[in-house]
């Protein structure tokens, strides 16, 4: 009885212990409002910003793709160098090798960072409701535009 018990014991933590899968992560899946991609879409037209537009609603434009696997939202923390702007120029945001878990991120950045590597580099142009919104904390601008600048430096899992 004590061997049953021991082995029933060492499999339940040996279960629970085990990292969790990405097929059990739900993908991240927010769709941006129409007149918001719109708003975004005019914007990189006219500022004649070559740029992937994502289904979701956001935008981006990878540099380098890095190489390796890529973050999973579910369980990565990541390390980036980042820098964010309005769509006027002023920086609201700024970081070097800084470490978050990519769970915890805006939308925008749990949508789009996944889509590159370590080592990679890109650009993301999110629509306010991929970003922040219409209640941001202060002192970032209500129902902004935001382009990030970002460095994906590694990756940890």
């Amino acid at each position: 009885m004590k061997k049953t018990f021991f082995i029933l014991l060492i499999s339940v933590v040996t279960l629970f212990s085990c990292k969790k899968d990405d097929a059990d992560c739900p993908e991240v899946s927010t769709t941006a409002p129409a007149a918001e991609v719109t708003n975004l879409r005019t914007y990189l037209q006219t500022n004649n910003i070559t740029a992937t537009e994502d289904p979701r609603g956001f935008f981006y434009r990878i540099e380098v793709a890095g190489t390796g696997g890529k973050p999973s939202v579910c369980t990565d923390y990541i390390t980036v160098n980042y820098a964010g702007t309005y769509t006027d120029g002023v920086r609201f945001d700024a970081g070097n090798n800084v470490s978050f878990r990519l769970s915890n991120l805006i939308t925008g950045w749990q949508e789009g960072i996944p889509l590159i590597a370590k080592g990679g580099s890109m650009f993301l142009y999110l629509p306010p409701s991929l970003a922040y919104g219409a209640n941001p904390p202060p002192p970032i601008r209500p129902n902004a535009i935001m382009i990030f600048k970002m460095d994906l430096t590694d990756i940890q899992r």
